[in-house]
């Protein structure tokens, strides 16, 4: 079957690399902003800044850094990226163990985190396309995608048990640890990296920063597919702190069941990934985009009718599932379709554009969706987030408008 097709030994240990960060990263879920309410009392303000003008200082940082990713050999980017998380990382819990943490200090290990996972995945799209074949990528992507879905499941109610039983930090320090074990990981992959070629006379030159946004503006098919992302991560990503009122504050749901309602609908991204090869070969990749890309975004309205007790946790969770399942589908097939349409020379800069405009998107809309919600109140915020996120399929594509991408070569795997 195409979902169980062999990649071999090499994406084998890129795999297990991702999954280890990816589960660390999980029982890591949202330790820096417990941090701040646990250890340093801070205010909402602050935990706000610190959940949102954090990354977003990440995404600014990440700028430069796309040519110098471009231009390198991959792997030893990946490596660096791991490490600079790792110790990041690991910074946390050494200055709580010397009563030394303070709030600047973690806005400092949020910005730094947020800038190495930007270039890391720049760097890691890349070696993907040069490691696995053309007819592979979707496999490979899906694989990601559902080792993305399963630690979000598995990892942040096993993060928060072990916060009860072992301090605020310690999932902090596992998560460093498994950038270190990521590291590791990717220095096991065998094989010589070919230097990166580009016939560009001065990669480095200021310009060459834009080059991933031009690419992306120039190909009518990304465009679209870039702002609808935009708009249906920011407007999904801004219910979050929404719901966190609404069920914890007003409707008085008891903290298991709203970890419960998000936790348990991720395991729906476990079917949606896996089932996106055989979609796609059956129904063919652009009638997936569009009609996995629109059902993705009609269900958010659901949440506005969420109710006190059992039924309105079984609402919770069935809206979840449904948003998660057709996104988990949509997304390796995005990868997929976005890895395909960009030159080998500018995947790094693509993917690390298309990274900063996301996080960008999710920022603004979180910080509106809060203004709204102090305003009016969360389920306000929650419909208009809802009723905007209809419109979004219209960005989506029309098939046959644009030339298809002209193949490449197959990569030397060496």
């Amino acid at each position: 079957m195409v979902s169980r097709r062999r990649l071999g030994r090499q994406f084998g240990w890129l795999w297990a690399a991702y999954a280890v960060s990816a589960y660390g990263s999980g029982l890591g879920f949202g330790a820096l902003p417990l941090i701040a309410v646990l250890v340093l009392h801070a205010s909402p303000a602050e935990v706000s800044a610190l959940s949102a003008v954090g990354p977003a200082v990440g995404a600014l940082i990440a700028v430069p850094l796309a040519p110098w990713v471009e231009f390198r050999r991959k792997r030893p980017v990946m490596i660096a990226m791991d490490l600079v998380r790792c110790a990041a990382m690991a910074t946390v819990p050494l200055a709580y163990a010397f009563g030394r943490l303070g709030f600047v200090h973690l806005l400092v290990v949020s910005a730094v985190v947020a800038a190495a996972k930007i270039a890391f995945g720049a760097a890691s799209g890349s070696y993907l396309k040069a490691l696995v074949r053309p007819e592979d990528l979707l496999v490979a992507n899906s694989r990601f995608e559902s080792t993305n879905w399963s630690s979000i499941a598995v990892g942040p109610p096993l993060g928060g048990a072990a916060i009860g039983l072992f301090g605020p930090v310690v999932t902090v320090l596992a998560d460093a640890v498994s950038y270190l074990l990521s590291a590791l990981g990717v220095t096991a992959i065998r094989g010589r990296e070919e230097a990166p070629r580009t016939g560009e006379r001065n990669p480095g030159r200021a310009g060459g920063l834009l080059d991933g946004w031009r690419h992306i503006a120039g190909d009518p098919e990304l465009r679209a597919l870039h702002l609808n992302n935009m708009l249906v991560s920011g407007l999904i990503m801004a219910t979050e702190p929404l719901l966190a009122v609404l069920l914890l504050r007003q409707l008085h749901f008891p903290p298991w069941q709203y970890a419960l309602a998000f936790a348990a609908p991720c395991l729906g991204g476990l079917l949606g990934s896996r089932l996106a090869p055989r979609v796609v070969a059956r129904h063919g990749r652009h009638r997936v985009l569009r009609t996995v890309g629109a059902l993705r975004a009609v269900w958010l309205i659901g949440l506005v009718l969420v109710r006190p007790g059992a039924v309105g946790l079984v609402t919770v969770m069935a809206v979840e599932l449904a948003i998660i399942v057709n996104m988990s589908l949509y997304t390796p097939v995005l990868a997929t379709y976005r890895l395909e349409r960009t030159p080998a020379h500018l995947v790094a800069r693509t993917l690390t554009a298309w990274s900063i405009g996301q996080q960008a998107a999710i920022a603004l809309c979180t910080a509106l969706g809060g203004l709204l919600a102090d305003l009016t109140g969360p389920r306000t915020a929650l419909a208009a987030a809802g009723l905007l996120i209809l419109a979004t399929p219209l960005l989506l594509p029309r098939p046959g408008r644009t030339p298809q991408p002209e193949p490449e070569p197959a990569p030397s795997r060496t």
